[in-house]
């Protein structure tokens, strides 16, 4: 099933609230003149000599110019541009980074990066998303920070402007043009596992890693790792004069601005995060990070592991994988703009991005990339005389472009992880290949349409005794009658019923006859009536033993 790429009919004009442009300047970001622009008239960015474009979500997660040269290497090696990620994605590096840098004491590592992470496209109801169209996941088998993003980054593509880049030579950088329009190639690299050798290297880390996670008292969170970078001030997606082992506090060279008013820090954690305002915001860690006041211990290695970065300001070529969107399968260098040197900014995943989608586990060996910057030649595009059920569904199936998903719901129930060589011409295996990968995706759905409807239930059926199979649950509210009327009715009902005892207990006489020939009943008075009652409300509620809701927010929602 095809999906349908947006391209550059995502772009609208920006809109930016006065509250966004506030936060930016206490976060330092509008410190230096015309350090920001911000779009006017235009409905497709196009950014001044010198300027980038990136997105309010972005800078508030760690983002701002120079760009860190891991990030660099990242979108190089994955073929992105900055606005293909979404917003969480790039608080996922910004953690890695922090991680790294301030808990393991060693420069942000692409062997241990790619233990971690890998990443999936972006889809929804088969739309492929441009901006955001790309998110970063956890693998599935990996044990890792909980980071609690929020479920939505409301809005966000529309938060678009103009940052100025302040690197001397912007092709230093070797971040692609900005170019609104390209589209997204799946390739083999967004699967590139850690080799063996690069396992062994660090398996040092990842032991660090689970016990800054368990050791009791502690515990080291995603929340506490995200709060300590915006309590420092320093971006960790900037490209720096020291490491963060190194930060020095107030005097820092690399603070973008002075410490948030804490009520700003509290609220700009919750617009990030999925915490709400009973939740407790971390005001440090339990665990020391490593700073001038905590430097690393004597001897300490210092592993250094980066993405492989573009050389002479060119990028080479990197085979594209076939894609359901994009079905051709040709050299990178030849999509349009997508990999000169220089820049650019995201979307609401609603997803979680901590999984790996299960087709991905049926794998070749040709899908396999090292990572390395070395140019791999694609392999010829062959128009098949049939849909081949193994590699038409596994390598580039639109389930996995689909939006990251719950590592757990995505598991096998099988518990079964399959090595093939290459398809086999086995009909049976090509056939049993595509219920495992489509069978988990039905049995979600069922589970998840269950689970709705039981939290409905006592809402529609307060008497009933909730059915105990799924197909009788279904069958309750597939009646021939309308159950949110039905339900609005015996609202009513209790609503004129409570009324009714409120007057008599008042011990007021009423013709009821008169009450109930709604027929002569004027508008304009009974209007009157009812604004004549609103300041007694509370209290008529009480008497009649209902709790009054909460009057709803007329605020904006945070966005993630």
């Amino acid at each position: 099933m095809t999906s349908t790429d947006l391209g550059s009919a995502e772009w609208e004009r920006s809109k930016i609230s006065g509250q966004d442009i506030n936060m930016l300047k206490k976060m330092g970001f509008s410190k230096k003149e015309n350090a920001l622009q911000f779009p006017k008239e235009e409905s497709y960015p196009k950014p001044p000599i010198n300027y980038r474009v990136s997105f309010v979500d972005h800078l508030i997660r760690g983002l701002s110019p120079p760009i860190h040269e891991f990030l660099r290497g990242l979108l190089f090696v994955y073929g992105l541009q900055l606005h293909h990620l979404t917003p969480n994605s790039l608080l996922h590096i910004s953690i890695f980074i922090t991680l790294c840098e301030c808990f393991l004491g060693v420069q942000p590592n692409w062997a241990l990066w790619k233990r971690i992470f890998c990443i999936r496209r972006n889809s929804h109801h088969n739309v492929a998303y441009n901006i955001g169209g790309v998110v970063i996941c956890v693998r599935s088998e990996v044990d890792y920070f909980d980071v609690k993003f929020p479920d939505s980054v409301q809005g966000w593509r529309k938060k678009w402007l103009y940052v100025h880049e302040e690197s001397s030579n912007p092709a230093e950088e070797n971040i692609a043009p900005f170019d609104g329009e390209a589209k997204i190639f799946r390739r083999r690299s967004w699967d590139a596992e850690a080799t063996e050798a690069e396992k062994l290297a660090t398996e040092a880390l990842m032991t660090r890693i689970h016990e800054l996670q368990n050791t009791r008292g502690k515990e080291l969170s995603g929340i506490e790792i995200t709060a300590y970078f915006l309590r420092t001030r320093v971006q960790p997606l900037q490209a720096r004069k020291n490491p963060f082992w190194k930060y020095a506090g107030e005097e820092d060279a690399d603070r973008l601005s002075k410490d948030l008013p804490l009520k700003d820090f509290e609220k700009l954690i919750r617009k990030i995060s999925s915490l709400n305002k009973k939740d407790l915001i971390p005001t440090s860690c339990r665990v020391a990070p490593y700073s001038s006041a905590n430097p690393l211990p004597e001897g300490h290695l210092v592993l250094s592991s980066l993405p492989p970065l573009p050389e002479g300001g060119e990028v080479e070529e990197r085979a594209v994988v076939d894609d359901d969107n994009q079905s051709t399968t040709r050299p990178a260098t030849e999509i349009a703009g997508s990999h000169k040197s220089a820049a650019s900014a995201e979307s609401e995943a609603t997803a979680s991005t901590h999984s790996l989608p299960h087709a991905s586990k049926r794998k070749r060996d040709d899908v396999k990339d090292s990572g390395t910057s070395k140019a791999e030649e694609a392999e010829p595009s062959h128009k098949k005389a049939a849909f081949n059920p193994y590699t038409d569904a596994l390598v580039s199936s639109d389930e996995e472009e689909e939006q990251a998903v719950d590592a757990t719901a995505r598991t096998r129930r099988t518990h079964q992880e399959y090595e093939v060589d290459g398809p086999v011409g086995d009909e049976l295996l090509d056939a049993l290949t595509l219920v495992e990968i489509h069978g988990d995706e039905a049995r979600d759905g069922l589970e998840n349409a269950e689970a709705g409807l039981l939290k409905l239930f006592p809402y529609f059926f307060p008497k009933k005794e909730t059915p105990s199979t799924f197909v009788e649950l279904a069958k309750t509210f597939n009646g021939p009658e309308d159950l949110g009327l039905k339900l609005r009715q015996e609202g009513l009902k209790i609503g004129v019923e409570g009324t009714i005892a409120l007057t008599a207990n008042s011990q007021q006489d009423v013709d009821w006859a008169k009450v109930g020939n709604i027929g002569e009943m004027e508008t304009k008075k009974w209007q009157s009536l009812i604004r004549a009652a609103k300041p007694s409300a509370r209290p008529i509620l009480s008497f009649l033993g209902v709790k009054p809701a909460p009057a709803p927010s007329a605020s904006k929602p945070e966005v993630k």
